[in-house]
């Protein structure tokens, strides 16, 4: 007679540890974190800076971040939300306005840092790599780029962010073979098809008028040309180099909160809705017994 070899003991599940919830969930790729947060010990307590970018359907995160045993603290942080308060309403989500929430964060942080006037990085986006030199007393703002569970291909929108906080002035390591642009037989980054990508000359109108009136219809609706564009992007630019503090949204908090679910009663409210109900019962038991009299 054969016997079937228990593949999961008792032993296995006294054993089995549980992944943790964010990798269960998908949403962490720790092996990456951990080379990521990982610090010399000779360094003591001090942090080590990640530049942080997600990307969500409607919108661009891009976060400063620290990683300590309490959890994870986040020195700065720039939305492509906040991105119409510098003048541009529409494409909120593509390559150059990644770029532009790169540029944000980096100037705001050194902003924070006192550091906006050494390091003023690249003012006029070219196109071509741009890597920020020591100047003064003071280093450069050092941050590891953390892209998550993105597939880092060439071209990805992720890079435009970077290469935005490398144009404000951040010292991120990174390499050029990632920028829209760069050639995979040639070797190199061609700088004009990047310089086009950072200003949003990437358009279909010449090639697929059809698809121009579709995928860019509000920047049709606002009339904004082809030709205006850059123009566009670079008043963009400069005004976030002008002023890349935080403000508060000036929304009105609502007066009344809504409720989706039941307001949780006190001891005594519960005693009195139970006893209102023996009532409504007890009178209604007595109702029944007139009526079979």
């Amino acid at each position: 007679m054969a016997f079937v070899k228990a593949q999961k003991s008792k032993a296995y599940f006294k054993r089995y540890q549980v992944k943790f919830k964010r990798r269960r969930e998908g949403k962490t790729d720790y092996r990456a974190r951990i080379r990521l947060i990982n610090q010399d010990k000779n360094k003591y307590n001090t942090p080590k800076y990640r530049f942080v970018v997600r990307f969500t359907n409607k919108d661009i995160v891009a976060q400063i971040v620290s990683a300590t045993i309490a959890g994870d603290i986040v020195l700065a942080a720039a939305y492509a939300h906040e991105l119409p308060r510098y003048g541009l309403e529409v494409g909120l989500t593509n390559y150059a306005a990644a770029y532009c929430t790169g540029l944000l964060l980096a100037r705001r942080v050194l902003k924070t840092l006192e550091m906006d006037g050494e390091y003023e990085g690249n003012v006029e986006a070219t196109g071509e790599d741009y890597s920020v030199e020591p100047a003064g007393e003071r280093r450069p703002f050092r941050a590891l780029l953390d892209v998550g569970l993105v597939r880092t291909t060439t071209g990805n929108r992720v890079f435009a962010t970077l290469k935005g906080a490398l144009d404000g002035g951040l010292d991120i390591p990174h390499s050029d073979k990632r920028f829209a642009g760069f050639s995979k037989d040639s070797k190199q980054l061609d700088v004009d098809v990047h310089r086009k990508y950072i200003y949003g000359g990437h358009t279909l109108m010449e090639d697929e008028p059809e698809k121009y009136q579709s995928h860019f219809s509000e920047y049709i609706k606002r009339g904004i040309e082809p030709d205006n564009i850059e123009a566009m992007y670079k008043k963009v630019h400069a005004a976030i180099r002008a002023d890349p503090t935080l403000k508060k949204s000036e929304k009105q908090l609502p007066k009344e909160h809504k409720r989706y679910n039941l307001k949780k009663l006190t001891y005594e409210e519960r005693k009195a809705r139970l006893i209102e109900r023996l009532n409504a019962l007890n009178s209604a038991a007595g109702d029944e017994d007139e009526d079979d009299e």
